[in-house]
């Protein structure tokens, strides 16, 4: 199944509950809305280990480098790249996450190659 992953931060001025809100009640619904969408996780991380095996260097605790990460389930990348063009996003989501949001981020497209439900 194809995923998009978006790992970003939030301005230095934006509150983070206020952003909870805003995805629950604007981002998650319409985003929820478009066609290619299965799924939608977000989630706020809190705390991180970073480590190099390559170079021997055993996990220490760590910052994590982005604070929120969200996890599209996707029919397929060709139909998102559609769902991205549309109105809907391209007028009403994105300037919104873009300029009244977001600081950094990076948006990586993939294909799973493991998924385990426990029962």
């Amino acid at each position: 199944m194809a995923k998009q992953v978006i790992l970003y931060n939030l301005r230095d001025d934006v509150n983070e509950e206020d952003y909870v809100k805003w995805c629950n009640e604007f981002k998650g619904p319409l985003i929820m809305g478009l066609p290619s969408t299965n799924s939608l996780t977000l989630m706020r991380m809190s705390a991180g280990k970073k480590g190099n095996g390559k170079e021997a260097i055993p996990p220490e605790d760590a910052n994590p480098p982005f604070r929120f990460i969200g996890v599209l389930d996707i029919d397929n990348r060709e139909d998102y790249v559609k769902d991205m063009a549309s109105k809907a996003y391209q007028e009403e989501f994105f300037p919104q996450w873009f300029n009244n949001w977001v600081a950094d981020f990076y948006a990586i497209p993939g294909d799973e190659v493991f998924d385990s439900q426990s029962e």
